[in-house]
């Protein structure tokens, strides 16, 4: 396992899922862009509720960055290329929403 910090912006939009156990967690997908200019597909799962919300709250093109337990994979194209991405089990989501939110907050008190 490796802990990550990416960011990068929402592919589409989050879904809500239910495990074999009646347990709900999130998916989503991002995309983020490598040193390279290339852009890597991030797969993220959220078991946390809070966690899960937040991406639930966010709509695609959203930009985000998550912190959590980081797997490389290798995924082929159409053209038969093999292409880098990521497996994320996120422990945190960071948007410009919560910004926001959190500046209105301490004006407020």
């Amino acid at each position: 396992m490796i802990d990550g910090l990416i960011a990068g912006k929402l592919l589409g939009s989050p879904e809500r899922r239910v495990d074999k156990n009646a347990k709900p967690f999130v998916v989503a997908k991002v995309i983020a862009t490598a040193g390279d200019g290339e852009g890597i597909i991030v797969n993220v799962i959220a078991f946390d509720g809070g966690t899960g919300q937040t991406l639930l709250e966010l709509r695609d093109g959203d930009s985000l960055s998550l912190t959590g337990a980081l797997t490389p994979r290798v995924w082929t194209d159409k053209q038969g290329s093999a292409r880098p991405s990521l497996d994320l089990v996120a422990h945190r989501v960071l948007s410009a929403r919560d910004v926001q939110l959190e500046r209105k907050s301490a004006l407020d008190d």
